[in-house]
């Protein structure tokens, strides 16, 4: 009897530990929950972006106030506003290319807001599409040689920032014409004057913002048209951009070459700058080497000093 007791004392013991070790292992848990903060709930502020009450693109008035209008340029503005990194990197980058296509745009008799369709087209990056377009305006190989660029082993004159613009002038000009409204010129630069032809004939339409087409050629022009607004009204939209944080030309002196250059690195060399250098300055030129041209067609070289690369200067 006393030891089958004390089994039962023994049993009853260990139930007991187990009970209060349970008991305090779930007060605790609960004690910990209880002390911890409680974590929100992620939240988004959404803010209204700022859109003008009137709006003019290529000199040509935008209808804001249709809500299909508005509702597409907003749509490109949260891309572009929010995309911030590749929009400050716009920012800067405008600082340097802006002025050379301003005055070709202004030479031609074009509307400035065209510098926002290249800036739209390339980021001024020398990106080449799936389709080979590249350069400044995203020329194909083609229609580059159709408005007077040169394309070959050699030279690629779709890089080169002023004859390139100058052959979009030409493009937009007969575009123009044929339209009679620079947005539908600037919309048939995505889609070809006859693909756009086809689309305006069969819908009855002049206007493009009346235009139903594919999404890509519908948010082509809102994505220039936003892009004008955030780099005319920076801080309307988060972008606080000093005029000393934009890139600009580096001095530079150019050089009028009709004869053969054998070795650029050696001509870079000659004049007191590097390989580097000249192909930043000159992106057109696409070998090590360049053939002896036309006197009536030189190769204007830019070439910057190596001692005016301090930004400090």
């Amino acid at each position: 009897m006393s030891l089958q007791k004390n089994h039962s004392l023994i049993i009853i013991s260990i139930l007991i530990v187990c009970f209060l070790s349970l008991f305090l292992v779930n007060f605790s848990q609960n004690n910990s929950m209880e002390s911890k903060p409680q974590s929100k709930p992620y939240t988004i502020k959404i803010e209204q972006l700022y859109i003008p009450d009137s709006i003019t693109l290529f000199n040509e008035t935008v209808p804001i106030h249709n809500f299909d209008t508005r509702e597409s340029l907003e749509r490109e503005l949260l891309v572009n506003v929010y995309w911030q990194s590749q929009t400050t990197m716009f920012f800067k980058k405008i600082g340097r290319y802006f002025p050379i296509i301003e005055y070709v745009l202004e030479k031609n008799n074009v509307p400035e807001d065209f510098k926002y369709l290249a800036l739209a087209e390339s980021g001024f990056l020398h990106n080449v599409s799936p389709s080979g377009a590249t350069g400044y305006w995203q020329f194909l190989e083609k229609t580059a040689e159709q408005y007077g660029l040169t394309v070959n082993h050699y030279i690629d004159e779709r890089y080169d920032i002023e004859k390139s613009t100058e052959a979009a002038c030409k493009y937009f000009k007969k575009a123009y014409e044929r339209f009679g409204s620079w947005t539908l010129a600037a919309a048939s630069y995505n889609v070809g004057m006859y693909g756009l032809n086809k689309q305006t004939d069969y819908q009855y339409i002049d206007s493009y913002y009346d235009l139903h087409t594919n999404s890509q050629t519908g948010r082509y022009v809102f994505r220039v048209l936003a892009l004008k607004l955030i780099m005319e009204h920076p801080e309307k939209y988060g972008y606080f951009i000093q005029t000393d944080e934009k890139y600009h030309l580096p001095e530079f002196k150019t050089l009028t070459i009709d004869t053969a250059i054998s070795d650029i690195a050696q001509f870079a060399k000659d004049h007191n700058s590097n390989y580097k250098l000249i192909r930043i300055m000159n992106p057109w030129i696409r070998s090590k080497s360049l053939p002896q041209t036309h006197k009536d067609n030189p190769y204007k070289i830019k070439i910057v000093d190596i001692s005016q690369r301090n930004t400090d200067q």
